[in-house]
């Protein structure tokens, strides 16, 4: 058929891409993906920036040499003013006074700060105004940590008392679980990329909260509209008619997430060749966070609910009654009409089993029905 092609199929939801069935595939993937993210949380750990750990940050021109030539001599300078002082990370960032170098160190006394100061301008050959020096404790970075960990609870439990009554609890229990693993895979790359924790970061794991749930509340929806009254009819499992639920909103969470990540790029890919180094934090969060959004919507939160609806007794009656009845027509034990032979024949229930995704096919309606339809021969128009 013309215009059938694999893009035409996705946007009708009739690409039958058979996701449900693929779930233990889809399990393991999420099981391994998590395996990694722990080994990583307890091998590589994370690599908490000033605000967490407290430490002083020096900033100077980048006209002074090379981002190594300059770390080097902060490092030099502070081994010889701090019996612990050494440098956590160094990062090219520009502003509107130019490049500059910024460099972060572990905590110094106000006297150390001060005294490295003095020597970095003597070793640079700059004026001592020239180079900017601040103080931050750790303390601030455990209240931003506290107030990010109570807003993200209070914000799983509204979220999940509205699933309950908006949709049903194994619904709610299906999108909590798969909002966790976003944020949990998620801070897994952070950790094996090596970034620093700031609270960009911070903000950008509780930006994606929202865009992760909407992508499930979405499928949910529509998987609640086609499983409406399934128990009254014997063609279509409960996992089938999820499954076209998902074909029918792949393309929309496919553009959803295109449009977002774009320029979320911008932020992570861009923006560092631009000079906004400090934006990178957040665009990793945000590219990683909505990427993995599709995935555990699509992939792992539909098929975890059906696994947990299969379990309800009405829909493993009902699952049952319809394997056994295609069992039945297989083996010839029930004659059904075939496409097409006769009027009110039921083309839906003439299928033993439905093409994973397909929709159901609607009854034809019978031409002498129709305006100008078929007529016996010599009828006369009254």
């Amino acid at each position: 058929m013309a215009g059938s092609g694999l893009a035409t199929r996705l946007y009708r939801g009739e690409a039958g891409i058979n996701i449900i069935g693929r779930r233990k595939l889809w399990f393991t993937v999420a099981a391994a993906l998590t395996l990694i993210a722990i080994l990583s949380f307890g091998l590589r750990g994370f690599s908490f920036g000033i605000e967490f750990s407290g430490g002083n940050k020096f900033s100077v021109p980048a006209s002074v040499g090379t981002l190594v030539q300059a770390e080097d001599q902060v490092a030099a300078t502070l081994e010889g003013n701090a019996a612990d002082g050494h440098v956590v990370s160094a990062q090219q960032a520009g502003n509107a006074d130019g490049q500059r170098y910024e460099f972060r160190t572990t905590e110094l006394t106000p006297q150390e700060a001060e005294s490295v100061k003095a020597q970095l301008a003597t070793a640079f050959g700059i004026d001592v105004s020239s180079i900017n020096e601040s103080r931050v404790s750790g303390s601030w970075g455990d209240q931003v940590s506290n107030r990010a960990l109570l807003g993200l609870l209070v914000f799983v439990a509204l979220v999940t008392l509205y699933l309950i009554i908006r949709l049903e609890w194994r619904m709610a229990a299906a999108a909590v679980s798969s909002l966790l693993l976003n944020l949990l895979l998620t801070a897994g790359v952070y950790s094996l990329v090596g970034w620093e924790v700031t609270p960009s970061t911070v903000i950008g794991f509780l930006t994606i909260l929202g865009f992760a749930l909407y992508d499930v509340v979405v499928v949910f929806d529509k998987v609640q509209e086609n499983t409406a009254g399934i128990t009254g009819r014997n063609n279509q499992t409960y996992g089938e008619a999820a499954n076209l639920a998902v074909n029918q909103t792949l393309m929309r969470s496919i553009n959803t997430s295109v449009v977002a990540l774009l320029p979320v790029g911008g932020l992570l890919f861009i923006g560092p060749l631009l000079g906004a180094d400090t934006l990178k934090d957040l665009g990793l969060v945000l590219f990683v966070g909505m990427a993995l959004a599709v995935y555990s919507s699509l992939f792992f939160a539909t098929p975890l609910l059906v696994t947990l609806k299969d379990r309800e007794p009405r829909i493993a009656t009902h699952n049952k009654r319809v394997l056994a009845r295609r069992s039945a027509i297989e083996r010839g034990e029930i004659q059904v009409p075939k496409v097409g032979a006769g009027v009110g024949s039921d083309p839906a229930l003439a299928t033993a089993a439905p093409r994973p995704g397909a929709r159901p096919v609607a009854k034809r309606q019978a031409a002498k029905g129709r305006p100008g339809g078929n007529r016996p021969s010599g009828a006369k128009n009254r």
